[in-house]
């Protein structure tokens, strides 16, 4: 939210630079993201009056204008908006000027006439982004006067992030407050007198739904003049608040909710059929609202109708049909209190957001609606004149607020500091909380504005934030601290996520919450919806971390990365419990913790001393034999986004434990990818698990290495052939003095049948207490190769 310090200060000015009311506000809880001036840097620009309009004479477009800039000499200078025009006061950026952007003003000659300076749009000068025409300075502008100087163009702006318990600071009249009371000031509050009552024209209005509205205000208008122009300091305001003016009519409906936090809504009153009725949708509305989208309104949305249709979105947003126009005339005007719960998450449903939904679905205050109302009422009659009918005021129930009770001792505990009563008290006068002084504890009793008081602790924070949080003493904390014990058979993540970074991979941190088409496709699981989404392509918990990479790699794509290298570690959510136990698993759902992996683009960076060639299944299988030991195995089965041929199932001991595959060509192709990416995901707990180091007597004595070339079907995987060796090197006796066994080649071709490839092995064979003869090594081969024989029916290739 954008403050005007300006705007501010006309309801409390405490003696204090920018910098140090931001300081303040921050340290109160409103936190100052930024603070910048109303308008970008620039020099140079004075306000100048145009004395006449004469066309160029050679150029249809421009014009050549005599322009008196305060001093005793005339300036020529030509122009090409259309709305230049004798008498009006302007920007004019004289030579030796500086424009936003460093774009410096020198004397120039446009189409053989001289040009002695520049009259300035407001898009020129980074004040908006209307470029339709010079920007038009009020007539009691001094001519001569800096600009900066005559619109107060380094008024600070404060941009504030609110937390969600702040709705009572939503408004300029809201941070005012807060700032008042911080500084120990007096608040200048506004008036709402009451606006002349003229006629006695009433629109009916209904409440049909007591648990959407509990207070709806309104009052027509007639004879209203919509072109009237917005006023010079209320469309100033607006633009350094952030909002675009649009028409008087709306303009003071926006300000007056900048200004008090108080959403309004204008109608056409001559496009009301009948009278009004809020109420819940029914089943097949439809409503065309203002911002050109059509929806479709479900039982559980708020809004107010006519006699005809639905006119509007209850809190949110109005409709196209009863907005006011050029052709307006008569109007009727509302503000209402919305129920914070008939509101919240409505608009996200229908993929936007407004001012006033978010106003309403954290609360407004139910007990101003009328003042508020009489309040814009007058600024309506005021700038667009007419005459004004009485309020009817509809009451269905307002918000209770119960009395909160903090207890001294209790604040002074979590605060820690002794506070005095007296100050206690004073903080709560500041802050306007009308508080009952009992012995050791004080009761307050909300205010009407204030939602977010509703224990014991909310008052505590309000003593606190006032009181200082920047006064709290920081103390060291006392306790026992004791060196817990860490298994040498188990590493830590961290140490987990180093070694996956040693590889080249670079760690990524996603949202728990992904869009649900693109999770099904990569998880082939249904995921756990939500039930109030923060945005329509975030409306379920990932069954998988694939979909948070994948989408990674697209935006670096898009900003021309050729190859990309990502990891992430964190949770994905089953709904289905029985997926894990024990910690994983909270209040029903599976939350287990996994590693994922995805590789894209070249296999090594461009270089001169390797060809380049693309990333492929075995690089991403060896990066993960790095990592895990070799304790990795893998299966080829087929998962739903990988390719078919090129995808397996990871073993960790055995024990089924991730995935490994390239994509699947046709996600490929929906995701708009160049070429496949290798992806791998895993479970976390297993990899944590390392073998504790033991000792192994080394031999002194030299090894005997055999090549050993074995037949095996076609379909066979080398993973099977080597677990086969393995398991006779624990088993059959004579192969015990087998160390070291690696698979160097593969072939398939001239000399074998069809259907059979040949596996070659290299074998270390040792012994720790003496040389071997060749007769062991020998028998330690046969040993092996008859095991073989039996179990996958391989056998020695020709030769070999």
């Amino acid at each position: 939210m954008r403050v005007p310090e300006s705007w501010l200060r006309s309801f409390v000015s405490p003696d204090w630079t920018s910098a140090e009311i931001a300081e303040r506000l921050t340290m109160a809880g409103l936190e100052v993201e930024e603070t910048t001036t109303a308008a970008p840097p620039f020099r140079g620009v004075v306000v100048a009056q145009v004395r006449s309009v004469a066309r160029h004479p050679n150029a249809d477009k421009l014009s050549v204008c005599e322009v008196d800039v305060g001093d005793a000499r005339p300036r020529t200078i030509v122009c090409g908006a259309p709305n230049v025009a004798p008498g009006m006061r302007v920007p004019c950026a004289l030579p030796g000027a500086e424009l936003p952007g460093g774009f410096a003003i020198k004397p120039v000659k446009m189409r053989g006439v001289d040009s002695e300076g520049m009259l300035c749009s407001a898009r020129e000068l980074g004040l908006s982004e209307d470029h339709s025409g010079l920007m038009a300075i009020e007539a009691d502008a001094p001519l001569g006067t800096d600009l900066r100087v005559a619109l107060d163009l380094d008024d600070a702006v404060h941009t504030l992030k609110l937390t969600p318990n702040l709705a009572h600071c939503m408004s300029v009249w809201g941070v005012a407050r807060e700032l008042a009371a911080v500084a120990g000031l007096p608040l200048r509050e506004p008036a709402f007198e009451p606006a002349p009552v003229s006629i006695d024209d009433r629109l009916p209005v209904t409440i049909a739904a007591a648990d959407l509205c509990g207070r709806f205000s309104g009052r027509i208008i007639r004879g209203v003049d919509p072109s009237a122009p917005t006023p010079e300091w209320m469309k100033r305001r607006l633009e350094r608040a952030g909002q675009r003016s649009i028409s008087a009519l709306v303009d003071i409906s926006n300000y007056v909710m900048l200004e008090l936090g108080r959403p309004s809504h204008v109608f056409d009153l001559e496009r009301i059929e009948g009278g009004l009725e809020v109420r819940w949708a029914r089943d097949g509305e439809r409503l065309a609202l203002l911002n050109g989208q059509t929806v479709e309104l479900a039982p559980d949305v708020g809004v107010i109708a006519d006699a005809r249709a639905v006119e509007s979105l209850a809190g949110i947003m109005g409709g196209e049909s009863t907005a006011v126009s050029d052709a307006t005339r008569h109007v009727y005007v509302e503000a209402a209190f919305w129920w914070p719960a008939a509101i919240a998450g409505r608009s996200r449903r229908y993929n936007f957001a407004t001012d006033a939904g978010a106003r309403f679905e954290r609360g407004v205050d139910a007990a101003t609606t009328v003042a508020h109302l009489e309040y814009i009422s007058r600024l309506i009659l005021q700038v667009c004149g007419g005459s004004a009918g009485p309020v009817d005021d509809t009451v269905t129930g307002l918000p209770a607020r119960e009395p909160v009770a903090l207890r001294v001792e209790r604040a002074r505990k979590v605060i820690g500091v002794d506070v005095a009563d007296d100050e206690i008290a004073a903080i709560f006068e500041r802050l306007g909380l009308p508080a009952r002084r009992e012995p050791g504890r004080f009761v307050v009793t909300p205010p009407s504005h204030r939602f977010d008081l509703q224990i014991e602790e909310d008052l505590i924070e309000e003593v606190v934030r006032v009181w200082g949080y920047e006064r709290l003493p920081v103390r060291p904390p006392k306790a026992a601290a004791a060196m817990r014990p860490v298994p040498e058979g188990r590493r830590a993540v961290a140490s987990l996520k180093r070694l996956v970074a040693a590889r080249d991979y670079q760690e990524a941190i996603g949202y728990s919450f992904v869009e649900s088409a693109l999770d099904r496709r990569l998880s082939g699981r249904d995921a756990i919806r939500l039930l109030n989404p923060i945005a329509a392509q975030m409306n379920v918990m990932r069954t998988t971390l694939w979909g948070g990479l994948v989408e990674t790699l697209r935006a670096n794509l898009n900003r021309k990365a050729a190859r990309v290298r990502l990891f992430e570690v964190g949770r994905t959510f089953a709904a289905d419990a029985s997926v894990v136990a024990g910690p994983q698993q909270v209040h029903g759902v599976a939350q287990p913790l996994r590693v994922a992996l995805l590789a894209f683009g070249p296999q090594l960076d461009e270089q001169w001393g390797a060809s380049s060639r693309r990333v492929d299944y075995f690089d991403l299988k060896g990066d993960l034999e790095a990592i895990a030991g070799a304790a990795l195995e893998t299966e080829p089965t087929r998962h739903v986004a990988l390719h078919p041929g090129r995808s397996a199932r990871i073993l960790l001991g055995g024990a089924p434990a991730g995935w490994l595959g390239e994509l699947h060509p046709a996600l490929m192709q929906e995701l708009e990818l160049s070429q496949p990416p290798i992806l791998a995901e895993l479970d976390l707990e297993p990899l944590l698990a390392r073998a504790v180091p033991a000792h192994e007597e080394v031999s002194k004595y030299p090894p005997v290495i055999r090549d050993l070339s074995l037949v095996v079907g076609g379909e066979t995987p080398a993973a099977q052939v080597l677990a086969g060796i393995h398991a006779a090197v624990r088993e059959e006796p004579a192969a015990g003095v087998v160390k070291y066994v690696k698979l160097f080649d593969e072939y398939r071709g001239k000399g074998l049948e069809n259907k059979e490839k040949s596996l070659a092995f290299r074998i270390w064979m040792q012994d720790t207490r003496r040389t071997l003869s060749e007769a062991e090594a020998t028998e330690a081969v046969d040993a092996i190769v008859a095991r073989l024989g039996r179990v996958i029916g391989a056998r020695l290739r020709s030769g070999a």
